[in-house]
């Protein structure tokens, strides 16, 4: 099976109609248009747009199938909040918040929110500038931002108010997730990443200062 299908975004996400599936694949091409232009994510990664950063970010939504207020801070090119912001458009009264301080990437963001009618909403702030402006959400995500202690300290005021974290790591994130416990404690779950064999998913929740 081609990685450019359906039932590519169905094993990685869950269940998705054939119209968001339709939807992602001419996010696709917009993406690839803007991205010649400003650079939204490393060109060496553009290759294969669908493997490396839609299909790794729809992974999300089989994680959390029910949750409805969602937050990506550092937003960038899309990954994963745009691609989740399509999948949450079939969840009834669910909606995003893409935090993003570039001006270049948060008007790709809003450009895409405006295309497709996303129930997103772009946060052209900085993350510590951003928190009073995005109340309660249930799950906080952020994809190739920073290390996760610096993570922790940026989505703090979210995840020790019942949020939860769900953060893509790659092969050294065990070095990383020591690191924050000199500073945090927290209930940890270790999701293999369907797309990157040396990849996870860390969901992180309950977090508190030590």
């Amino acid at each position: 099976m081609s990685s450019f299908s359906l039932g590519s975004l169905q094993d990685a996400a869950g269940p998705v109609s054939r119209e968001t599936f339709d939807r992602l694949v001419a996010f696709e091409e917009m993406f690839q248009k803007w991205n010649r232009s400003i650079n939204l994510v490393a060109q060496s990664t553009t290759g294969d747009v669908w493997q490396r950063h839609i299909l790794d970010s729809a992974q999300l939504a089989r994680l959390e199938p029910d949750a409805k207020r969602w937050v990506d801070i550092g937003s960038g090119g899309g990954f994963p909040g745009l691609v989740m912001a399509f999948l949450l458009a079939e969840r009834d009264g669910a909606g995003i918040d893409l935090v993003e301080s570039n001006r270049k990437k948060a008007s790709f963001l809003q450009a895409v929110v405006g295309q497709f009618s996303l129930p997103a909403r772009v946060v052209a702030r900085r993350i510590d500038e951003s928190h009073a402006l995005v109340s309660a959400p249930q799950i906080v995500t952020a994809r190739a931002l920073a290390s996760l202690p610096t993570l922790l300290d940026l989505s703090a005021p979210w995840l020790t108010t019942g949020a939860r974290g769900l953060f893509h790591k790659g092969r050294d994130y065990r070095a990383e997730v020591q690191e924050s416990v000199n500073r945090w404690a927290f209930d940890l779950v270790e999701h293999p990443s369907v797309t990157d064999p040396h990849g996870v998913i860390l969901e992180l929740s309950d977090l508190r200062p030590v």
